[in-house]
């Protein structure tokens, strides 16, 4: 099936890696180097003449470890393109998602079906036959009328439509409650279960969905699944793709020959994974061991006098749904439109804004949905209208938060000047369904830091806007302060939003980011820096609002403490105020403050890489990060469509050579490879001029030593130059501790924040990893006491705000004391002053108190502006 063309060059190519430096495991691993060789080969030529199931069959091996074998044959920067890396890429996306949603359909079914059905079901409706019948409709719905392969959340509701569909079809005796009951409940109200061949299939089908929505309410219940979205996937993907693909009824089941010739025509075309052979758990397509077996591995209670307890790690679609799940009930009590307080915010403004405010979100919404649609299906436009319409709630949610916290810090009311600021809104806007897009778009790796990205994924969003990358960054740090419920994903997400903008995104020719530091570079001639190097020593205060990042650089030149400040000017447009000619224009807060960051993410990331390839030169390091400052303050055009980690490797590299100490660009970008979120790309593909890209090499060869040649020959002198402060790392802004909090006032008493993913269930948030039993469990140092205990850390407590209070009123600058917990066996006291219903279970006010109580200290650490403790890697 190889072509005579690819063939040749793979043996070239085949040659070439034998012959390399660390071959060893090449000349180990002939037949599959070959395999390997020829995939590469064929990809670069676009010759693909077989399927990658048939690759992987040929050499004997599996998905895993191919992908494993690629990335150790890839020693040269240019034995795999960064074509051969996209596909490889998108083929490990589909390759996870499969994975994950069939084993989530396998466990389904088991819940579904019967093992042994009574002797009246006749043999070919085995439940061997009804999942084959079920995962090839399902493959050939998703092939069909799904673009984006990668969608996890998605293609679950696409299986749920199928389950629905067959259930209605199958025999009452093969099913388990409360299936059953379901299905015979349709019977007996006199639907037509077994319809004739042919006969006005499509029309009795829609009316009994019509009428019958009992199953998929079930299934929807079964995996927390919201069900007007999987109706309306039912409805305007599921019912139009069987009537596309011919799919008729016999017996009760669709005809399973029918189904199977259209997927081969869509395998065969597709040229990739044989999603069939799931179904006989063909070794080409499993996991590696190792990994799953330390998954598989769960703690155990080591109390003797409980029952055993496991808790099972969450598999990736009950972690998907879980997101899901919070984000829905935290923008249930949310509105679609401004609150009343938002409308007060909006009449005292100089300008009222609501009307603009109103028309961008409309006009947003026909946008969205259309990109939606482009992007994933025109089939799922409404979806993407209905996650919009979330993230319209969380907009307005956030946008109230931030004002009144403006309000509280500033003591006025009137934000005309930011609330008619149209670049505010579309980022305000775009972050807010940026993180319901994040939620919904969790993908099926289980780890965070390898996961790949998928085709929705950030920076789609800011295309859909026409949003510039630097004015999306202004809104990031604000809106995590404004939104306390957000999970820990989330805020890791917006995290890395920030680093993708502030080591590439904001450097694209078009940047305003140029514009600003042109501006500042005149102001007072070269000798201006956007962020003075004296500074980078000094603690990191996270204290400036969307407000300062939005309205910078209009401030007035004098600052007064009693003066308005930016938010509360009543100019009725969002243009910067005339500034008399005698005063000098205002430096940028925004422009500050990115650098800033700038530096923190750039060191963080020299000093990882530094531990990896040099620890025994540690003299090295300071020499490596002032070239690497003073190429990103005074070179910045180096960065212009490239990338943060092309100068940090490149300015490690140079140190190096003009230190005499060996370190090759192959080792470094080895090295470069297993650090966190990086990309191939990176160092593959490096602007050298105008439209032209080569490696790494080539740039620091062309570009990066002809620009700082006479900068780097000084480190070889005598008089090197002055070196650059290490900038003081902060704790992060955005990330909870892991540690437990210390309640204050000496006593051993922790509280640590919860940790896992919730499952709402009730109303009330409880650990989805624990089970019913365990679900009660206390752990305060010791096993689980009587009331006697609460009693005695109440007391504790009390101990320590007297103990505060006195001391305040002798005078010393006392830290405020976090509010009295009470474990009280009645529990009528609340920590946070609500009353519950009486209905509630004890445990769940418990609950709901201590969930109350994190949320505190969770905001308390974020509004910590001036915490300087020791840093902690992402």
């Amino acid at each position: 099936k190889v072509s005579e063309s690819v063939r040749e060059k793979a043996w070239k190519t085949y040659e070439s890696l034998s012959a390399a430096d660390g071959a060893l495991a090449c000349n180990k691993k002939k037949k599959e180097t070959w395999g390997v060789c020829i995939f590469i080969v064929a990809i670069d030529l676009d010759e693909v003449t077989f399927t990658f199931t048939e690759l992987l069959k040929s050499i004997k091996i599996s998905v895993c470890t191919f992908f494993q074998f690629l990335k150790e044959v890839d020693v040269n920067m240019d034995t795999v393109s960064t074509k051969v890396d996209s596909t490889v890429s998108r083929l490990k996306k589909k390759y996870d998602v499969l994975f994950a949603l069939y084993h989530k359909f396998e466990r389904t079914c088991g819940l579904i079906y019967l093992e042994q059905p009574s002797s009246e079901i006749s043999a070919e409706l085995s439940s061997v036959l009804v999942l084959k019948n079920y995962w090839i409709t399902f493959l050939l719905a998703k092939g069909k009328v799904l673009q984006v392969e990668d969608d996890l959340v998605i293609s679950f509701q696409l299986l749920l439509c199928v389950l629905d569909y067959f259930i209605k079809l199958s025999p009452p005796a093969m099913l388990k409650e409360p299936y059953k009951s379901s299905v015979s409940a349709v019977t007996v109200n006199g639907s037509a279960r077994t319809p004739r061949r042919g006969q006005n299939r499509s029309s009795r089908t829609a009316k009994q969905l019509d009428t019958d929505t009992k199953i998929i309410e079930i299934l929807c219940k079964e995996h927390d699944c919201n069900l007007d979205e999987v109706k309306n996937v039912y409805f305007t993907s599921f019912i139009p793709f069987l009537s596309s693909a011919g799919i008729v009824a016999s017996n009760g089941l669709p005809e399973v020959e029918i189904i199977l010739k259209q997927y081969d025509e869509l395998y065969l075309k597709n040229k990739d994974i044989d999603a069939r052979l799931f179904l006989s758990h063909d070794e080409t397509l499993q996991p590696d061991v190792t990994p799953r077996s330390q998954l598989e591995r769960t703690p155990v209670k080591n109390n003797p006098d409980e029952e055993m307890n496991v808790m099972l790690p969450q598999t990736p679609v009950r972690a998907a749904m879980n997101n899901i799940q919070q984000l829905i009930m935290i923008l249930n009590s949310a509105t679609d439109k401004p609150s009343d307080t938002l409308i007060r915010y909006f009449n005292n403004c100089t300008v009222n804004p609501k009307d603009s405010i109103l028309k961008r979100v409309e006009s947003f919404d026909h946008i969205f949905k259309k990109k939606f649609a482009e992007a994933v299906g025109q089939g799922w436009a409404e979806i993407g209208s209905q996650r919009y319409k979330l993230g319209v709630r969380l907009y307005y949610r956030v946008m109230e938060s931030m004002l009144k916290s403006e309000e509280e810090r500033l003591s006025v009311q009137n934000f005309s000047k930011l609330l008619n600021d149209n670049i505010f809104h579309t980022s305000l806007l775009a972050c807010a369904v940026e993180v319901v897009m994040a939620t919904y778009g969790r993908n099926a790796s289980q780890s965070d830091s390898t996961s790949a990205e998928t085709d929705l994924s950030f920076p789609w969003i800011l295309n859909v806007f026409d949003l510039k990358a630097f004015d999306f960054y202004k809104v990031i740090e604000s809106f995590i302060r404004a939104e306390p419920s957000l999970t820990r994903e989330m805020i890791k997400h917006l995290e890395h939003c920030e680093h993708r903008i502030m080591e590439s995104l904001a450097w694209q020719s078009g940047s305003p980011l140029f514009d600003l530091i042109k501006q500042s570079k005149e102001r007072e001639g070269q000798t201006d820096q956007p962020e003075p190097t004296s500074n980078l020593n000094t603690p990191f205060q996270h204290n400036h609002t969307a407000a300062d990042l939005y309205l910078s650089p209009v401030k007035s030149p004098k600052k007064k403490a009693s003066g308005p400040p930016p938010s509360a000017t009543s100019t009725p447009d969002a243009q910067p105020a005339v500034i008399p000619q005698t005063q000098k224009p205002q430096k940028s807060t925004s422009l500050s403050l990115f650098y800033k960051k700038v530096y923190l993410l750039a060191y963080r990331r020299l000093h990882t890489l530094f531990l990896h390839l040099l620890s025994e030169h540690p003299d090295l390091e300071p020499l490596i990060w002032t070239l690497f400052q003073h190429t990103l303050q005074n070179e910045y055009e180096l960065m212009r469509d490239r990338h943060l980690d092309q100068i940090m490797m490149c300015s490690m590299y140079g140190i190096c050579k003009v230190k005499n100490v060996d370190l090759r660009f192959k080792i470094i970008v080895s090295a470069y490879k297993e650090l966190c979120n990086t990309n191939q790309e990176t160092f593959k593909r490096v602007l050298i001029r105008e439209e032209q890209y080569d490696s790494i090499i080539v740039f620091y060869n062309l570009v990066f030593m002809q620009k700082l040649k006479t900068n780097i020959l000084q480190y070889a002198s005598n008089r090197p130059p002055t070196l650059s402060p290490i900038p003081h790392i902060p704790r992060s802004p955005y990330q909870f501790s892991n540690s437990p909090r210390r309640v204050p006032a000496g006593n051993n008493i922790y509280i640590s924040p919860l940790k896992s993913p919730y499952k709402f269930s009730d109303g009330f948030q409880s650990p989805t990893k624990m089970t019913p039993r365990s679900r009660i469990l206390v752990s305060i140092g010791e096993s689980f006491g009587t009331s006697e205990k609460f009693q005695k850390i109440n007391q504790m407590l009390c101990n320590s705000e007297g103990q505060l209070k006195r001391s305040a009123e002798v005078g010393a600058a006392a830290p405020k004391p976090l509010k009295r917990l009470r474990f009280d066996i009645e529990g009528q006291d609340e920590a946070d002053g609500s009353k519950h219903l009486p209905q509630e279970s004890k445990f769940q006010q418990k609950l709901a108190e201590m969930t109350s109580t994190r949320t505190r200290m969770q905001k308390q650490k974020l509004n910590d502006g001036n915490d300087t403790s020791a840093s902690e890697e992402k």
